[in-house]
C-alpha cells in the first residue's frame, strides 16, 4: 500500500509480498519445447517485476534464459517422457527446476575447452550460486538457484 502524503508517495511497507512467485508449465518434448520454456521464463520475470517491483537487468533475463535452456535441453534429451519446469522468484534469488522421468542424475563433466558437448551443466554450474539434483519417485529433478543483479 502506498499512502500520499500532501503530493509526496510514502511506501509503508504492506505491498511487498510475503509469499515467492511460483509458476510451472509441462512439455511434451514436442518440436519447440526449449523456445516455449525460455517464453515461459521471460513471462515469468515480467510478473516478478510487477509482483516484487523489482528491476530484473538484461544480463541476468539473458543467463536465467540460459539457465532454463540448459536444464530443459537436458531433460528433453535425456528423459523418456514429459517434463515440468518450475520457477520460483522473489526480489532477490530465482530458482529454476525441472522434474523429469529419467532418474539418472545429471553428471558434470570437468572442464575441458577441446571437449565438443557437454558443457551445459558447467555452465549452469557457473551461473548459480547452488545448484542440486535429486532423485524423485518418477525421476529426478534439478535445481538451479540464481541471484537477481548480483
Amino acid at each position: 500500500m502506498i499512502e500520499h502524503l500532501g503530493g509526496a508517495v510514502i511506501p509503508t511497507g504492506f505491498d511487498v509480498p510475503v509469499e515467492p512467485l511460483r509458476r510451472a508449465t509441462h512439455y511434451t518434448g514436442e518440436p519447440g519445447c526449449i523456445a516455449e520454456a525460455r517464453a515461459f521464463a521471460e513471462l515469468f520475470l515480467e510478473q516478478l517485476r510487477k509482483k516484487w517491483c523489482t528491476s530484473i537487468d538484461e544480463r541476468f533475463l539473458g543467463e536465467l534464459l540460459l539457465v532454463v535452456s540448459e536444464l530443459v535441453t537436458n531433460a528433453d534429451r535425456h528423459s523418456h517422457g514429459p517434463y515440468i519446469l518450475d520457477l520460483e522468484g522473489t526480489a532477490t534469488v530465482v530458482s529454476v527446476s525441472v522434474y523429469d522421468s529419467s532418474a539418472a542424475l545429471p553428471l558434470r563433466y570437468p572442464r575441458d575447452p577441446e571437449r565438443i558437448g557437454r558443457h551445459g551443466l558447467e555452465i549452469v554450474h557457473a551461473l548459480a550460486t547452488e545448484v542440486t539434483a535429486r532423485r524423485v519417485p518418477v525421476g529426478k529433478y534439478v535445481r538451479a538457484v540464481l541471484p537477481v543483479n548480483q
